[in-house]
């Protein structure tokens, strides 16, 4: 549940910003994964970035915040594209493919860069570095839109919920629930987190959960086509208020921690 991509997005943002020691960062991505292996996406890039091309020897994660700043990045964005939702990817290309198969991608786009986490081994994440043509960016949605449209579609969801009756289905459906979240990396954020973002990020991450869990097929496979998809659509709209949550919580804590530090 934890989002690989939006913790390198705000931690590199503090850091960007002089908010966060790099040693910081590379503590709270050891959180989700005890190694990060980078690799660019094409030639191009791989010189652009001094990386080494995916599919060679990767580079450690210190390498790739070194490869931002070199690159001019200031601050990240949170992409969480989805069929026919590709918002925040800058058109197309290698890059959307990749992030839609990995649900999330770290966009820089002051960089030309787009970052796409994938999990090839226990314990081991790998970033492979995209180009960013820009554009593309999502339309902005306060998070106090979000927030409210997450509790709107919850609310609406009830009785699809209940239709569906998970608990009825698997009877070990808060086992499970519980199981999933005792299992997600806890992540730690910089100072100067805002409140409001940790909400929502917490709030988003347990709808995400029993989305899930809904989602998943009855044990033995019983659930019919018909009814997974059925089961499938009428969760489709709570799915997309969690993205929407999610990039509007990433959002709001980006733009505080890019703003200058003061000085007394």
């Amino acid at each position: 549940m934890a989002m690989a991509s939006a913790t390198l997005t705000i931690w590199a943002t503090a850091w960007l910003n002089g908010k966060a020691a790099a040693d910081d960062v590379l503590d709270a991505l050891s959180t989700l994964a005890e190694r990060h292996d980078v690799g660019a996406a094409d030639d191009t890039t791989a010189a652009e970035t001094d990386l080494p091309v995916t599919g060679t020897f990767p580079a450690p994660a210190a390498r790739l915040l070194a490869a931002l700043r070199a690159q001019g990045a200031d601050a990240g964005a949170l992409a969480l594209p989805a069929p026919g939702d590709p918002r925040g990817l800058g058109g197309g290309g290698a890059l959307v493919g990749a992030a839609l198969d990995a649900g999330e991608a770290s966009v820089f786009a002051s960089a030309g860069l787009a970052l796409v986490p994938d999990a090839p081994a226990d314990d081991v994440l790998r970033w492979t570095v995209y180009p960013h043509a820009g554009g593309g960016t999502d339309e902005h949605v306060g998070i106090g839109e979000a927030e409210q449209a997450l509790t709107e579609a919850i609310r609406a969801s009830a009785a699809t919920l209940a239709e569906l009756d998970v608990a009825r289905e698997r009877p070990d459906a808060h086992d499970a629930l519980r199981a999933r979240v005792r299992r997600a990396p806890a992540p730690r954020w910089p100072d100067g987190m805002p409140g409001r973002s940790l909400r929502v990020l917490q709030r988003a991450d347990e709808v995400a959960a029993i989305l899930d869990l809904a989602s998943a097929d009855e044990p033995g496979g019983a659930v019919s086509a018909s009814a997974a998809q059925h089961r499938a659509d009428a969760l489709r709209p709570l799915g997309a208020a969690v993205r929407q949550a999610r990039r509007a919580a990433v959002t709001e804590a980006v733009r505080l921690l890019a703003q200058p530090v003061t000085r007394p």
